[in-house]
């Protein structure tokens, strides 16, 4: 009978994880904090509206979007968790923005990355993941995303790294320099520092999750409108309190709106939600970039539609206040979709009555 003590020891793989982490860490701090633009509300509404709109810019992060931070977020808490190792395949099931960001940070580790996306993502977003080192894999129907992408991640013995699960459990909601603490100190110099709504979209829900806990946790006056695109699963479980319905049909506003309810969506922590037509979000995203001078991505148009009625709301009220929402991704990727006139026939949207109340809310912030 031996007289030694049995030891199992992975100690030699924390190494490697040590690194990885320590390289993810080194491009936050290379990484300025993302503008918060202030959007220019007509002067002739003059002093009785009073209200300001702020946009977050996510497009200055490296990979441009939003999803940024939820990858590297992603990434750390698979790290952390030992989930990602030396050589670990990574998978994803994403409609383009966040999958781009992961292949960025599994390139940075020199790790495999397989994005499972719906055949009808744009070609621009495929170009971009596979411009930093990930590889596309197609499904017909984006409902078939979640498992094919567990399927992939068993057989190449990698990790699936799940966002519509993690995304409220990756970020750590209480501050670390998430989106919420980032808005709120960059306003604290602003006439009305404390913002009366913050405006996001629901992809994962991770956004709004963390936004809505960093305002309860600090205590801030402020509420949480959630917009969501048609044929999106958010709104109608929002409204009639159910967390199992499944939509027939996919959103056609990229990066915002789910054909089931993610795990990561929280709806306790949501103030109001707001139902956008498509037609409405793609005529903000063309107004928008018109008023800016460059193009913004149609879930940007999403969230100022949603903005612009709560600013009208306000005025009609008599109050006064400030308004934050997300500049989520550019619109240069979706030059061939929602930017050009053809496709927007071809999908039989209508522009003429939302792009109508858009220069009625600009002439005299009411809100049709």
């Amino acid at each position: 009978m031996s007289d030694r003590t049995p030891i199992a020891d992975r100690s030699l793989s924390r190494s490697w994880t040590d690194d990885a982490i320590r390289l993810i860490e080194a491009d936050t701090r290379r990484s300025a904090d993302t503008h918060l633009l202030r959007y220019p509300l007509p002067s002739a509404w003059g002093a009785d509206v009073g209200s300001a709109l702020y946009l977050k810019d996510e497009t200055t992060h490296i990979t441009g979007s939003l999803k940024h931070r939820l990858a590297r977020s992603l990434f750390l808490y698979a790290l952390c968790n030992g989930w990602i190792g030396e050589g670990t395949t990574v998978v994803e099931a994403s409609s383009g923005s966040t999958a781009i960001s992961e292949a960025y940070f599994a390139s940075l580790l020199g790790l495999p990355f397989i994005a499972v996306v719906p055949a009808t993502t744009s070609s621009s977003k495929v170009a971009l993941i596979e411009s930093q080192g990930g590889r596309c894999h197609f499904v017909q129907n984006s409902s078939e995303v979640y498992a094919e992408a567990e399927r992939l991640a068993r057989e190449t013995g990698g990790h699936y790294l799940d966002q519509f699960t993690n995304a409220e459990r990756a970020t750590d909601w209480r501050g670390n320099n998430n989106i919420a603490e980032s808005i709120f100190a960059q306003m604290q110099d602003e006439q009305y520092p404390v913002p009366e709504w913050i405006v996001v979209g629901a992809g994962t829900g991770g956004t709004s999750a963390t936004i809505g806990r960093y305002i309860r946790y600090r205590r801030h006056a402020t509420r949480l409108c959630v917009v969501d695109p048609e044929n999106s699963a958010f709104f109608p479980s929002y409204a009639e309190g159910r967390d199992d319905i499944v939509m027939a049909a996919s959103s056609r506003i990229e990066g915002i709106g789910r054909p089931r309810v993610e795990p990561s969506f929280l709806p306790d922590v949501v103030d109001r939600m707001v139902s956008v037509p498509d037609a409405a979000s793609i005529a903000a995203a063309r107004h928008v970039s018109t008023v800016l001078g460059r193009r913004v991505g149609p879930s940007t148009g999403t969230n100022v539609w949603g903005a612009f009625g709560l600013l009208a709301e306000m005025a009609a009220a008599g109050r006064h206040g400030s308004v934050v929402t997300l500049l989520a991704d550019s619109g240069d990727r979706y030059s061939d979709s929602y930017f050009s006139d053809e496709w927007v026939n071809e999908q039989g949207f209508d522009l003429t009555g939302p792009a109508r109340a858009l220069v009625e809310f600009e002439q005299d912030c009411t809100w049709s």
